[in-house]
């Protein structure tokens, strides 16, 4: 039935248009689901029309059964009466009765195909529709942690960073190290050899007065007087 095709284009169209424009995961999952909940209220009216539809093409067929019991019951009361001519009558009418019992009810059948395929089309958009809902707050709880290791990953980098800074300083820091240390090395070199003889003359040639061994004489001296 072109209604069923009809719908099913128009739901998989939007989907399709929305995912393909996506930005926010959380905003598209929330406007999907309205837009299947919009279009579950059109299958909702598509649905009772259809129905309304059965229920009319029934009527006209009991109608249409019952007009033809009716003329034969007349044909019956036209016979016992000896009216064979109108009974004939009667009967005429019920065969052109027959003939349009035959295309309602097929007219019938169509209606209670079509209601079928739609209350089938009405409860699978319904079960989906309950089954996304169920879903969204999983996948808002998965988009929740994707968000949250997007942040950690940043982190990450400007950890990267500050390490490769830091990693820097300590190579700067080691070559002014090392520039000192040759610098030591080299100042070193250019005060000559070590002359250990004239550290021994100093030794011997100290004339400083210790102030200690002076009190000392001094107290000594007085002691004697």
């Amino acid at each position: 039935m072109s209604i069923l095709t009809r719908f099913k284009d128009i739901m998989a169209s939007n989907i399709n248009a929305l995912l393909d424009k996506a930005e926010d995961p959380e905003k598209m999952i929330d406007q999907i689901l309205r837009n299947l909940n919009k279009d579950l209220g059109s299958v909702k009216a598509e649905t009772a029309s259809i129905m309304a539809e059965e229920q009319r093409a029934k009527r006209e067929l009991e109608e249409c059964r019952a007009e033809m019991d009716k003329m034969e019951k007349y044909a019956i009361k036209a016979l016992e009466a000896n009216n064979e001519n109108d009974a004939r009558k009667f009967l005429e009418r019920k065969a052109s009765l027959a003939k349009k019992e035959l295309e309602l009810q097929e007219a019938y059948k169509l209606s209670q195909d079509n209601v079928t395929r739609m209350r089938e089309m009405h409860d699978k958009l319904v079960k989906d529709i309950e089954e996304l809902e169920s879903r969204k707050a999983i996948l808002k709880g998965k988009m929740a942690v994707a968000k949250a290791q997007e942040r950690i990953n940043k982190i990450g980098s400007s950890v990267t960073s500050a390490s490769r800074s830091i990693s820097a300083f300590e190579r700067m820091e080691e070559k002014v190290n090392r520039a000192l240390d040759e610098a030591n090395a080299m100042a070193e070199l250019n005060s000559g050899p070590k002359d250990d003889i004239k550290d021994l003359i100093a030794k011997y040639d100290n004339t400083e007065i210790d102030v200690e061994d002076e009190l000392a004489e001094l107290k000594k001296r007085l002691n004697k007087q």
